[in-house]
């Protein structure tokens, strides 16, 4: 047997050597390093599919290859910057009387006197923003006037020396309490341990559950290629923390009532997922995703799962309370690990201020920072900013108490009443349509007759700052407190707007719909995240 075999040998060994005469000895050399890079290649490509799709990969290759014709990246730079400079809109020549130095003599006192002359030219946003602003009624009275002073009273202050400002560490540890109460914590199935930090808004908040997310997972399953799965109507924060922390992002369409589509966020979970993503309600439409089967869908494959109530934190309890019909969105809910709550917004605290919560304190230890090697002692940090404004923390506190449940009760009864309210109004003109079915207090609407981005120009010009949406075009209003007094001048504006361009279509000089048209049409998205990254380097 052992003869056969070797005798086998000696013929293969004869037949090779024969066949591979017939070669020159340096293609004999070359052969297998070509043809590893030749796999090499194929590998990348079918990753690349993989990820991206075969359509946007050819075209992404195709448009890259026009790029490389002699003078054709020079036309298209230049064809970028105009756009950039429409995108601008004259803000270059504010930016001309700016100050780029200190002034030789202080200005004292008069500096008041100063900032009141430069806020005098900001816009008139009372009652005319999507979103915004918040607190119904002006700056110098009511509840303004009573978050501003709780600010005063404590803008020296810093959190991170909870030695000394212990107030200002008491103060958060009752917005956190309180938040989480609102949103589940007193429920036998969150677990009682739901505990958070405050943070600087909901991109933070965003950004520290992602964070916390991979490296809870890193440590539970030994996750070191971590991914996380979106609906494509997730917050760009979801973006912004992927950059940031090396996460490969999977982003899914959402289905036809534009809710995250559990089917097929479940087909995407792989060994590496981390994260998935839900928002109540989400920030393009106001629609709430299915909260409750996204949670078995993470509980199920034991991954962490993040809702996002950075707009809803504030209103959604309260909408319950008033009978409106809710689905389950908090952690009552299994499966939820994190979550998200601006008390900037709804809660009408001061700007700078919200609320990242965790099930339980083995997933919160990742958000923390902890050094033990510093000359300049032991640091330990609970959020990405080292200070923080106690100034702000003492606001949102004082926002809570001042209101009281009533005080978010009523708000809330307010702010849902103006979203029906012009709910209606809009399906009254029939140009218009309401994109889904609301859930709370923001209405996107779109229209098959008429290009949606040039009624926008037209409510800017009469004042409204409104929010431009893709995929569908479309845009949006955020109602809040400062709308109620002024819905009906709203529809009014719109109804007249609509009228005008379906009078008179075609771009308002000035304005950003063929931009907005036109980004929407580029097959390239890579040359539209070029015109955005060049658009703010040049604004700040």
């Amino acid at each position: 047997m052992m003869d056969r075999i070797i005798s086998s040998l000696i013929d293969f060994r004869a037949f090779a050597n024969s066949f591979l005469s017939n070669y020159e000895p340096l293609a004999l050399l070359l052969a297998p390093l070509l043809t590893l890079f030749t796999a090499r290649i194929l590998q990348s490509f079918f990753l690349l599919v993989h990820d991206n799709g075969l359509k946007p990969t050819i075209l992404g290759f195709l448009i890259t290859s026009i790029k490389m014709v002699p003078g054709v990246k020079g036309y298209i730079d230049a064809e970028k910057q105009k756009v950039v400079e429409k995108l601008q809109s004259g803000s270059k020549s504010k930016r001309d009387g700016w100050r780029s130095e200190l002034p030789r003599e202080g200005l004292g006192r008069a500096v008041i006197e100063k900032l009141n002359q430069e806020k005098s030219n900001d816009v008139a946003w009372q009652g005319k923003c999507s979103g915004t602003v918040y607190i119904g009624g002006s700056e110098s009275e009511g509840h303004f006037s009573l978050i501003n002073e709780a600010c005063s009273m404590f803008a020296h202050t810093n959190p991170l020396h909870l030695d000394v400002f212990q107030t200002i560490a008491q103060c958060e540890a009752e917005v956190v309490a309180m938040t989480a109460a609102l949103l589940g914590s007193k429920n036998k199935s969150s677990g009682g341990e739901i505990c958070g930090n405050m943070t600087s808004g909901g991109t933070e908040s965003i950004l520290l559950a992602v964070k916390s997310s991979r490296d809870y997972m890193k440590a539970k399953k030994g996750i070191k290629r971590p991914e996380m799965i979106i609906p494509e109507s997730a917050h760009s924060a979801y973006d912004k923390a992927a950059q940031y922390f090396n996460i490969k992002l999977r982003r899914v369409p959402v289905n036809k009532s534009f809710q995250a589509d559990v089917k097929a966020i479940r087909q995407q979970i792989n060994k590496n997922t981390v994260l998935i993503v839900g928002s109540a309600p989400g920030f393009p439409h106001g629609i709430i995703d299915p909260i409750e089967e996204l949670g078995e869908l993470a509980y199920s494959y034991g991954i962490c799962f993040h809702v996002d109530l950075c707009l809803g934190g504030f209103v959604l309890p309260f909408a319950r309370k008033l009978g409106y019909p809710i689905p389950p969105f908090d952690f009552s809910v299994k499966g939820v690990t994190s979550i998200s709550a601006d008390v900037h917004k709804y809660g009408l605290a001061p700007k700078g201020t919200s609320v990242v919560l965790y099930r339980n304190h083995d997933i919160r230890k990742h958000q923390f920072v902890a050094v033990t090697e510093w000359s300049g002692g032991l640091y330990v940090s609970p959020t990405i900013a080292g200070s923080r404004p106690g100034g702000l923390i003492a606001g949102a506190w004082a926002a809570l108490m001042a209101l009281g449940l009533e005080g978010y009760l009523e708000n809330t009864k307010a702010i849902m009443e103006v979203s029906k309210r012009i709910q209606k109004g809009i399906k009254e003109i029939p140009e218009l349509f309401i994109i889904g079915r609301p859930d709370m207090t923001i209405v996107a609407f779109g229209s098959n007759d008429l290009d949606i981005f040039e009624v926008n120009d037209i409510m800017s010009s009469k004042g409204w700052h409104l929010n431009a949406l893709q995929r569908p075009n479309s845009i949006h209003i955020c109602i809040t407190l400062q709308h109620a007094p002024v819905f009906e001048d709203f529809l009014r504006d719109l109804k007249e707007s609509v009228q005008t361009v379906k009078e008179n279509p075609g771009p308002i000089n000035g304005g950003l719909a063929p931009i907005y048209g036109a980004a929407g049409k580029i097959p390239d998205r890579g040359m539209v995240q070029e015109l955005l990254v060049n658009f703010m380097d040049s604004t700040c």
